[in-house]
């Protein structure tokens, strides 16, 4: 009973300290501890031919409670009115762990 006592207040903070606002993809464990703001790409096409136009689709994370947003690679197709895919890129912005950002970029036409 008493070593439970002892361990219950270090399970609790290692759950607490743990920064619950992750995302997806190459950057999941690459978040920096107190401040992180990158970006990186995600998949590039095989076409030798430019782009044009620009999409971009995001989602906000806080806590990891309330996650909202639409950062698919359709949604950021649609608002930047693209019919093809030339590559695609995403940000990153992550504070504490606590609040995370994802923004996707589309490159096309």
């Amino acid at each position: 009973m008493r070593k439970s006592m002892f361990l219950m207040p270090i399970l609790a903070a290692a759950l607490l300290l743990t920064g619950c606002a992750a995302g997806w993809g190459p950057q999941v464990g690459t978040q920096a501890l107190l401040f992180s703001d990158y970006s990186a790409p995600v998949s590039v096409a095989h076409s030798e031919a430019g782009f044009t136009k620009v999409g971009t689709a995001e989602y906000v994370n806080v806590l990891g409670l309330v996650a909202v947003g639409d950062a698919s690679i359709q949604a950021a197709m649609k608002c930047g009115g693209l019919t093809r895919v030339h590559h695609v890129d995403y940000r990153s912005f992550n504070v504490l762990g606590v609040y995370h950002k994802m923004t996707v970029y589309v490159y096309g036409d």
